[in-house]
Formats: C-alpha cells, structure tokens, sequence
C-alpha cells in the first residue's frame, strides 16, 4: 500500500510540469525577501531620489546641458555615496541601537555588521570613482563630501554641531555636480571616425575649485540654501528622537532655515521676475505649512512632518529647475507625494 502511495505520487508531480518547474526554481524564498527589505531599510532607500533631483537640480542652475553621460555617472556616484553614508550610519550606531533601537537590520541580525561595514566601505570607494573618474568631478569638492558623510555618521550623536555637517553633505553634492556641469573645461569632446564622444581631462580633477560670485552665482545660493534646508530638516528630526533638546529658539532656527528655499524663490518671482516658478513656490509653501502645523502637534505627527520635509526636497529642487524648465520641474514637484507613500513602505528615517 505505501509503494502504491509513493508511486501515485511520483506520478503526480511527474504529470504536472508547472510543478515540476516550481520545484526546480522555487524562487526567492522568505529569507531572501526579508535579506533584501533589511538592506533597503538600512539604506532608506526612499530617500534615494532626492539624491537624483539634488544633482538635477545643480546640473540644470549651472547649465550642463546635454552631457546626459557625464550626467548619468554623477548622479550614480551620488547616489553610491549616499547608500554608503546611511548604511555607515547605522554602523556606527550599532551600540545604541542594540539598546534602544534593537529592531534596526543590525542588531536584529538581520544583516551583519561585517558585511555592513564592508558594502559601505566599497560603495564609498566606488561613487566616489564615479563621480570623479567618469562624471568629471572636482576631487577636493568630492573628498570635502566623503568626510562630510562619515563625519557626520560617527558624530551625529555626541555633537549637537553635526547637523551642519549633514546640511554640508548636500551643498557638496551640489557643488560636486554643478563645478562638473558649468565647468566645460573639464570635457574634451573627441572625435573617432565620425563618432563623437566625451571624455574627462583627469588632470583638471585634482585642482582647487575655482568658484565665484560672478560666474558661479546662482550654484552657490541653491547649494547653500538646500544646505539651510536639510540643516533645518535635521534639527526637526531631532525633535522627534529627542524633545527635551529642542529649546523656542532651536525650533523658531529650524522653522526659517525650512522657508529659506522659498524665501529665495519669492525673492526671485517678485523681483527677477521669474513667474514661471510660481506654481512651484505655491506647492513648496503648501508642504511646509502642513509639516509646521504636524510638527505643533507633537509625538508622532512629529515623524509625518519629518516625512513630508524628506519629501519636500524634491520641491526645492523644483524651485532650482523651474527657471529653466517649468515642466521638468513640475513633475519633479509632482513626486513628493509619491516619496511619501514609498517611505511608508521603507521608512525613510
């Protein structure tokens, strides 16, 4: 009766090729997804696209035009970077979040510190690669930014100052990507039968920046400005882990570095008289009104202002493109609630 059994089922899966197939190439199995979703949360991944709109954005105000190669490795050794900057920053937060946060991929086990460590440490390595290697960039303004990220990762905690650092880390990305971009000088274009092609002057790499007002006007006041931003940004995501820091002053500092943005962009509708960001200084308002009014509320509502903010740097952004671009700036506007649904999926702090 039993070899009976055996047989009819031997049978069974023998007669049923769809079966057979799953069972050759079952696929990922649980383990692989929760493998996967612990490094996309060690990542925040959510985040990952104002990283994309930042270097846009320094690309459009500096007027790189067309170099959509040099442009591509910019941004992918951007976002290399920051990928390594918030994997090392739970790194170096292993200790405490073992304590007080222990759900993290870390110390949950769901991801090795070895192995942490490792990824950060090459991803490091590698955007930088890009960035300067085949996107072009100023080494100083790139090195300037690599010790932003891992200062900012090892001192977040013990020093309330780092929070300018994180704001550095942006303008940096900024100014890495719009040197490359205004500075022609760094692409030679070649010639090979009829083909054109783009390639870097390596040895102009490695000069100090030469940036000023005159020529480097506008790059210098988005790349400070989103700087003002992001450090206002920070001290309201403080508020959410540690409220007893947040003194009037402290959150009245953090409310006006969060307008800067638009304060800049008012100034240019009514006095430059770019009309066309219009539209895209309204939905930057709108957002920072509804993130303010979350953030009187306290306790949790802090977490969805935080979001919002996150989000909202895609409309910073925008209001950098819009002069150029209405559209392009418009449908980059138009992701921030698109950021803020993903960061419900992955979150984003």
């Amino acid at each position: 009766m039993k070899r009976q059994h055996s047989a009819q089922i031997a049978a069974n899966h023998v007669s049923d090729p769809a079966k057979t197939a799953t069972l050759a190439n079952p696929g990922p199995t649980m383990d692989d997804r929760n493998l996967m979703r612990a490094w996309l949360e060690l990542s925040r991944i959510s985040n990952l696209p104002t990283v994309w709109t930042n270097a846009l954005a320094a690309w459009a105000v500096a007027f790189g035009g067309f170099q959509y190669y040099q442009l591509g490795m910019l941004m992918l050794g951007g976002s290399l970077l920051y990928t390594a900057g918030m994997i090392l920053n739970d790194v170096a937060d292993v200790r405490f979040d073992r304590q007080f946060r222990p759900e993290r991929p870390i110390p949950s086990g769901r991801v090795s510190l070895t192995a942490a460590w490792f990824v950060s440490s090459a991803m490091i390595g590698l955007g930088a690669w890009f960035m300067m290697v085949l996107g072009g960039a100023n080494g100083w303004l790139v090195t300037g930014l690599v010790l932003a990220i891992i200062g900012y990762d090892f001192y977040h905690k013990p020093w309330a100052g780092s929070v300018i650092v994180m704001g550095a880390c942006r303008t940096l990305l900024y100014l890495s990507v719009g040197y490359a971009a205004g500075a022609g000088r760094h692409i030679r274009m070649n010639s090979d039968g009829g083909n054109a092609r783009f390639s870097i002057d390596s040895a102009t790499t490695w000069h100090w920046p030469r940036l000023s007002w005159d020529l480097d006007g506008p790059l210098l006041m988005h790349a400070v400005v989103i700087g003002f931003y992001i450090v206002g940004l920070t001290l309201v995501a403080r508020g959410e882990s540690r409220p007893a820091e947040q003194s009037r002053w402290m959150r009245a500092l953090s409310r006006l570095l969060l307008w800067s943005p638009g304060l800049m962009a008012a100034a240019f509708v009514f006095l430059g008289g770019q009309w066309l960001n219009l539209p895209i200084l309204v939905a930057f308002v709108a957002c920072i009104r509804y993130a303010t009014r979350r953030m009187r509320a306290g306790g949790p509502a802090i977490g969805d202002a935080v979001g919002w903010l996150l989000a909202g740097i895609v409309i910073v952004d925008a209001l950098a493109i819009g002069a150029n671009s209405l559209p392009i700036a418009a449908g980059i506007a138009a992701c921030a609630p698109l950021l803020r649904l993903w960061q419900r999926k992955i979150a984003a702090t």
